[in-house]
């Protein structure tokens, strides 16, 4: 077994490794083929790890296996005391860590989850979360939360799939770390086809979210698609776990192009390091011609990523999940670029400015200010010479890290 697990990782390292060598761009993809497969790391798992008959898209939400509710050898530690602080970052580090104003502002804003299927416990879940720490409680009695299908119904809902349950979790634990005064719209696809999907992001749009995060991704097919462009809403995709490769709906010039980090504390001033984390996505599109907001001179077309947060699954958030998956459940610690992108969402959503941003427009006018920090170090691949940025971080704009990450909402 571990014989053909060696071979299954060189395989995949080896289709990555010629994918770079191409100066960033991504091979150009099968009909039906996922090009953005999240890359193995020792101690994690994949949420979205197994495609369904018919699936074409996979989630970014990656778990670890060696602490909480992801160990399987200690089932125990899966729901923990009230009094017990669960591993992985909480709201009051992702605050900190990106000087955000989240107790003070995004009333009157509500964002969006889309993703594939059911996620049975998603209310009661949330509730525990936000209960654990401290945040108010956002619920459908309230009026805060609604979870619905595609077409917008609340009682006819997509069969339960554990992995993409995972990912609903993490997805609905970020937006209530970074704004917990915004409303939360869950709307689940029936399954994770591009089409049931491009159908779920249209329901978030015509129940009149001002966000709109989709954390999951696969292989380019296109320039533009209108299903992820709305005006007057922001929406945000996750750039992928496999280093450099672009895909959609990231590359989408509508869209705002989350990358990942390795988010860590530190003795600086702002309390906090990071580095461009070895798995975020990055890349040149096949498909998009380059936006004239677009200053970078290595891709002739629409770069990835714009803007990035913490996805190191060793650096990870803390998520609660019930509904058990590969012998996980309850307190567990997420990585991916699954975290990024509602967590940037919801930055957005404090900052308010949905009616009047051009999203990803607005990050490249602030690239190089105060209003981000910028990620200089770190590396998710190897490219050519010709695009060495697409894979490594430096000063100023880079693939893997955009032009940084948040420093307060001025760039949202």
């Amino acid at each position: 077994m571990q014989y053909r697990f060696r071979i299954i990782v060189a395989v995949l390292a080896a289709s990555l490794l010629a994918a770079c060598s191409s100066g960033g761009q991504s091979a150009l993809p099968q009909a039906g083929a996922v090009s953005q497969l999240p890359t193995a790391q020792a101690n994690t798992a994949q949420s979205c790890a197994t495609l369904l008959p018919g699936d074409n898209v996979v989630c970014y939400a990656m778990y670890r296996t060696d602490v909480g509710g992801g160990n399987p050898n200690a089932p125990a530690q899966a729901h923990l005391a009230a009094t017990t602080t669960p591993a992985g970052y909480g709201p009051s580090d992702l605050q900190s860590a990106y000087a955000l104003p989240s107790s003070t502002a995004g009333s009157g804003q509500t964002v969006a989850i889309v993703d594939a299927y059911n996620d049975p416990n998603a209310a009661s879940d949330l509730a525990v979360y936000r209960s654990t720490y401290g945040l108010p409680p956002c619920t459908v009695a309230n009026g805060c939360f609604k979870q619905v299908s595609q077409s917008g119904s609340t009682t006819k809902l997509p069969r339960n799939n554990g992995g993409w349950a995972q990912e609903e979790s993490l997805d609905l634990d970020m937006v209530s770390a970074i704004c917990p005064n915004c409303h939360i719209i869950l709307v689940e696809a029936s399954s994770a086809t591009n089409a049931n999907l491009d159908t779920a992001v249209n329901e978030a749009a015509a129940l009149h979210a001002t966000e709109i995060s989709n954390s999951y991704g696969g292989s380019e097919s296109g320039a533009t698609n209108s299903a992820y462009s709305h005006a007057g809403i922001i929406i945000t995709a996750s750039a992928g776990d496999s280093g450099t490769g672009a895909s959609q709906p990231c590359s989408y010039a509508t869209v705002v192009c989350v990358g990942g980090t390795s988010l860590s504390r530190s003795s600086t001033t702002r309390g906090w390091s990071e580095t461009a984390w070895s798995g975020s996505g990055s890349g040149c599109s096949k498909y998009v011609t380059k936006p004239s907001w677009q200053t970078d001179k290595g891709c002739t077309m629409r770069s990835e990523a714009d803007v990035s947060a913490v996805a190191d699954p060793y650096t990870g958030v803390a998520v609660y999940d019930s509904y058990a998956y590969q012998g996980a459940s309850g307190w567990l610690v997420f990585g991916g670029t699954s975290v990024s992108s509602p967590l940037t969402a919801s930055v957005f959503a404090l900052a308010g400015n949905a009616s009047t941003q051009n999203a990803a427009q607005g990050i490249w006018a602030h690239g190089g200010t105060s209003a981000l920090n910028d990620v200089t170090s770190g590396s998710n691949g190897t490219c050519s010479s010709s695009y060495l940025y697409i894979c490594n971080a430096g000063v100023g704009y880079d693939g893997p890290t955009g032009w940084g990450t948040p420093n307060g909402t001025a760039a949202f």
